[in-house]
């Protein structure tokens, strides 16, 4: 790529504004010197015209603002190239990058990245966050299910003459079925209560630490709320429909 210069640079749109552009129109064609190895080694100051802007790209991780980005043009050397491939069939793909490859710099083999790759290791504690997060996530929602499920058996024990009496006195399924149940929706609201500002001030507190983050909608923990109603139905209802199907007179009879 000539351009009548020893460097030419190409910039993003965070360096316009921070080298004192104005907009990106007004750089363009604008002298700039830089040092790609930043300024304590003086023997690194490059010397160019701004030929191009781009728009900001986040070349880091999400926990990084976007900086100043000075793209260098050297028209006579590169060391490093940036292709774009299909997915389709990545290694003929690549067996032919690396023949064009070799055919300019034989002496210097191809060694390659795929930019997946990079990003994917940016956030491996956050993958592993997550797995061991819903692993634990699964492990409480199992022992809580056999907890409620426990009690509400418990419970139904418990209450096998008052259930009989009240089938006796005209009580539907349903309402029986509510009966016991409503203790139940009673300690899943309180844990919801209890759980969701905790939760939500743990969850700010981790998303405070990248540049770039979502803001926490309260329908999340509705949502949740509603889930672990749902489990929490789910889990006793077997018990309280089975409680209130079985026969009065046999329940009355043995007590």
């Amino acid at each position: 790529m000539k351009t009548g210069q020893d460097h030419a640079f190409i910039i993003n749109q965070t360096a316009v504004k921070q080298l004192g552009f104005g907009t990106p129109e007004k750089a363009l064609g604008k002298l700039l010197a830089w040092h790609p190895w930043g300024a304590k080694n003086p023997d690194s100051l490059k010397t160019g015209k701004v030929i191009g802007v781009v728009e900001d790209f986040n070349y880091k991780s999400l926990y990084d603002k976007v900086e100043v980005a000075v793209l260098q043009i050297f028209p006579d050397a590169y060391w490093k190239v940036a292709v774009k491939i299909k997915a389709a069939d990545v290694r003929a793909t690549v067996d032919n990058v690396r023949k064009v490859w070799d055919a300019y710099t034989p002496d210097y083999p191809l060694e390659y990245k795929f930019l997946d790759e990079n990003f994917e290791q940016m956030y491996q504690s956050e993958d592993k966050l997550r797995s061991l997060l819903g692993i634990f996530t699964a492990i409480a929602i199992f022992i809580g299910c056999l907890g409620l499920f426990g009690l509400a058996a418990y419970m139904a024990e418990q209450r096998t003459k008052e259930i009989g009496v009240r089938k006796v006195l005209g009580a539907s399924v349903i309402s029986i079925v509510a009966l016991l149940s409503k203790d139940f929706l009673k300690l899943a609201l309180i844990a919801f209560v209890i759980a969701s500002p905790i939760a939500g001030y743990f969850m700010n507190r981790w998303l405070q630490d990248f540049a770039y983050k979502i803001e926490i909608e309260w329908w999340i923990f509705a949502l949740a709320g509603l889930l672990a109603v749902g489990i929490a139905l789910l889990t006793v209802s077997f018990q309280s429909i089975k409680a209130a199907l079985a026969n009065p007179v046999s329940s009355l009879r043995s007590e």
